[in-house]
């Protein structure tokens, strides 16, 4: 299939999820084979900072920063500019921010990649809430409604792609079939779900129509993380895609 980006050989974007710098451009180094991309998240944008992700984009792979954006329009537009400079390939802002804000996004990364192919994931509803959670925050629709509102808003102001559980990859292919769908919470069978209240495996991931997949735990802390990465990326192809 053809991946979200040139440059990607697997479908794994790789979870950064470590303190410093020099363990995430380690890890980025040793993995660079077996997988896709990077994710840098909150951590490492808080901790070393920002100038990691113009480090990991030495090494030719695309950079997904996992931002989360989420503030006023202007201010959000802004953060995106710098991160955009700094090298981000995509950049997450979450869709519940509404529209002026995802635009602003948009129009943010796009002034600072300068040229260079970059867009932003509109973030529809974390993997880590259910419908009970959901109901916690005063949010009365299914995940499953409120992934379409959100993946309609996103294709409405630009976005490039959504984040989605893949339990609503179907949702998202029925209201905006053409843009990028990059699902987190994969693990490979068997493995602990950790704190993801909606998991999927990477073959099933597939079989719905991901265009990628953010693993993390399942390959850092495992015994051999090559050997995992690389028994992720086999059942990916040993799944049928969306439409076959």
């Amino acid at each position: 299939m053809n991946f979200p980006d040139e440059r990607m050989r697997s479908p794994i974007i790789l979870a950064l999820d470590v303190p410093t710098a020099e363990q995430a451009v380690r890890l980025a180094n040793d993995s660079a084979e077996v997988v896709g991309g990077y994710k840098v998240g909150l951590e490492l944008l808080m901790g070393p900072g920002p100038g990691v992700i113009g480090a990991l984009s030495e090494l030719d792979l695309p950079v997904f920063v996992d931002a989360k954006l989420h503030d006023i329009p202007n201010t959000v537009q802004e953060a995106a500019r710098w991160l955009g400079r700094w090298g981000a390939r995509w950049v997450t802002a979450h869709a519940a921010g509404g529209s002026a804000m995802l635009s602003g996004a948009v129009k943010g990364l796009a002034e600072g990649a300068g040229g260079r192919r970059a867009g932003i994931l509109a973030i529809t509803v974390l993997t880590s809430l259910d419908e009970s959670g959901l109901a916690q925050t005063g949010v009365t629709l299914s995940p499953g409604k409120l992934t379409a509102k959100r993946t309609r808003l996103a294709s409405e102001t630009d976005c490039e792609g959504v984040i989605s559980s893949v339990r609503e990859l179907g949702v998202v292919s029925g209201v905006a079939p053409d843009l990028v769908t990059i699902t987190p919470g994969i693990r490979p069978r068997g493995a602990d779900h950790h704190d993801q209240a909606r998991v999927a495996t990477p073959g099933e991931a597939r079989a719905k129509g991901a265009s990628a997949i953010v693993v993390g735990r399942a390959i850092t802390t495992a015994a051999d993380p090559i050997e995992a990465a690389m028994q992720i990326n086999q059942e990916w192809r040993a799944a049928l895609p969306a439409g076959s």
